[in-house]
């Protein structure tokens, strides 16, 4: 999908993010809506995560007119003592199922690719989400099993994710889809 880039998060996307952490039916798979301050603090992360240099955030960008569609990002994580990239994507719902966060997220993985800093690159979704269940598969991660990891909304509650992979120098991308 060519009408698809992703720019890096900047402070005018905080409307955006209220839309895609502040609505119930955006979070039901990440345990339901932020408040108005803890989408706030997110957002001030979102802005400072790219000079960090442990990741960054970006918008997915749809079609001619560069409408805000989503996001997608990616941040260092320390996976079963192995430092990684972990990604995670969320699409407003008037952009979802047009092919749209399969887009940004190879862009997104063409990016972290030329980072050339970790290998693997993870994403736990919900084992309940089957759009980004499907997404994974769609990329071309692979299903390493089903994981319980604390919910950092809820500490003490832990949840089940599915565990994907993907190996960034074994990726290639088909930039055509």
């Amino acid at each position: 999908m060519n009408n698809v880039t992703i720019r890096s998060w900047s402070e005018d996307d905080l409307t955006l993010l209220k839309r895609l952490m502040g609505d119930a039916a955006m979070t039901v798979y990440l345990g339901g809506p932020e408040t108005p301050e803890v989408i706030h603090k997110r957002h001030e992360r979102y802005c400072q995560l790219e000079q960090t240099g442990k990741g960054c955030m970006f918008v997915i960008v749809f079609g001619a007119e560069k409408i805000a569609a989503g996001s997608v990002g990616y941040w260092e994580m320390d996976w079963k003592g192995q430092l990684v990239w972990e990604v995670g994507w969320s699409v407003l719902p008037e952009f979802q199922v047009q092919g749209i966060a399969k887009a940004g997220t190879k862009r997104l993985m063409d990016h972290v690719r030329g980072l050339q800093s970790h290998r693997y690159v993870h994403a736990f979704p919900s084992i309940d989400n089957a759009a980004s269940n499907a997404l994974c598969r769609n990329v071309g991660f692979v299903l390493n099993g089903e994981v319980e990891l604390e919910d950092w909304k809820s500490p003490g509650n832990f949840l089940r994710f599915h565990d994907w992979s993907l190996d960034l120098f074994a990726y290639r991308t088909n930039t055509t889809s």
